[in-house]
């Protein structure tokens, strides 16, 4: 964990200055959730047999013996609150949140314990034309920072059934290779076998290249409305790639899942992240209800727009980056100077104007 001192802090803030003000723009209103919540939150909602419930939370028993967890992700709080508050009940929601999260991985380059995200959240929202909306959402905000070289990577995870289907082919296909398996993948055959198409493993990610697909496994209406996204995003002209390995980390997903990725670091970097997920309101105790949604890494962008800027340091990531000068500085000499540069500077600022008194 580290702190963020406050030159950090002033590109922080571009940031969320910036992601702020396209969400009003596109009628994403502000909501925050507290940092605790019930363990029970996460385990129904992420998915016990997921890596952040298994392996990555920071969970502790409080005073009352509840068991409780630092979020370590921010859509299963989102849709706690809307629950707990009737929000729902009024409509459709769009909803934006900012803020830390916990999860205890191995710290790397962009990655802490915790973390910052940015992400939206639109529950209520079900057809193609909301998943197209809130992926070119993820994408003009990247792009209006001035981050290069993106790329959209883009699946179709289908219907629960048609994950049904593909996990019962893609099991039968794994066990039979089962002795070329890495031993995390071996252990995620037994109780979450979709998430081996996430590994990092190169031998393990050589030997998928064999494997069956989702694709394959997809129903008719899936297909479609996989067919409808992709031509949304044709006419807005967001150019793509279709990834059949590209499954997310986390149970709740289904139909579109999608991730915005830059090469600005070099090799191509997830920046941003999200999809459908329909499944998760019932789940938690709701009403059946459709939504869509992303999340970016602060950490990981604030690298990003660090090289952007390096790159071009006349463009957009450099202005943004750069460390603001006040528009006055006063200086003063003299005690009966100080005393009427001090009015002035406090004059000065009441009219909206940036001044920094001389020390």
């Amino acid at each position: 964990m580290v702190d963020l001192l406050p030159e950090a802090m002033q590109r922080w803030q571009a940031v969320e200055d910036a992601a702020r003000r396209l969400f009003q723009r596109s009628g994403f209103l502000e909501i925050r959730t507290p940092l605790l919540e019930a363990t029970e939150l996460f385990c129904r909602g992420i998915g016990e047999a997921t890596d952040v419930v298994g392996k990555e939370m920071y969970s502790f028993s409080d005073r009352g013996d509840r068991s409780c967890t630092l979020r370590p992700e921010g859509t299963a709080s989102v849709v706690r609150a809307a629950l707990q508050h009737g929000l729902l009940s009024q409509g459709p929601q769009r909803l934006w949140y900012s803020g830390p999260m916990f999860r205890y991985e191995r710290p790397q380059a962009g990655r802490q314990r915790q973390f910052h995200q940015i992400g939206v959240e639109w529950l209520g929202a079900d057809s193609p034309r909301s998943d197209v909306e809130v992926i070119a959402l993820g994408w003009d905000l990247l792009a209006s920072l001035g981050v290069g070289g993106l790329e959209l990577e883009l699946n179709s995870l289908g219907t629960p059934e048609d994950r049904i289907a593909y996990r019962a082919a893609l099991v039968t296909w794994l066990e039979q290779r089962a002795d070329r398996l890495d031993d995390d993948s071996r252990q995620r055959l037994q109780v979450n076998p979709l998430r081996i198409l996430d590994s990092k493993n190169k031998s393990t990610q050589a030997l998928l290249d064999e494997a069956p697909t989702l694709a394959d496994a997809l129903s008719d209406a899936s297909r479609r409305r996989f067919d409808e996204v992709q031509q949304g995003l044709a006419t807005l002209g967001i150019p793509f790639r279709i990834n059949p390995r590209l499954v997310r980390g986390l149970d709740y997903y289904g139909h579109t899942a999608f991730e915005i990725t830059s090469d600005q670091l070099g090799a191509q970097a997830t920046v941003c992240g999200g999809g459908r997920y329909d499944g998760l309101v019932q789940q938690l105790g709701g009403p059946p209800t459709a939504a869509v949604g992303w999340a970016l890494g602060m950490e990981r962008l604030m690298l990003v727009l660090e090289a952007a800027a390096t790159a071009n340091p006349d463009g957009a990531a450099a202005r943004l980056t750069a460390t603001p000068a006040p528009d006055l500085y006063l200086v003063n000499r003299g005690e009966q100077a100080e005393t009427l540069a001090l009015a002035l500077a406090r004059q000065l600022r009441s009219a909206g104007v940036s001044v920094e008194l001389d020390g």
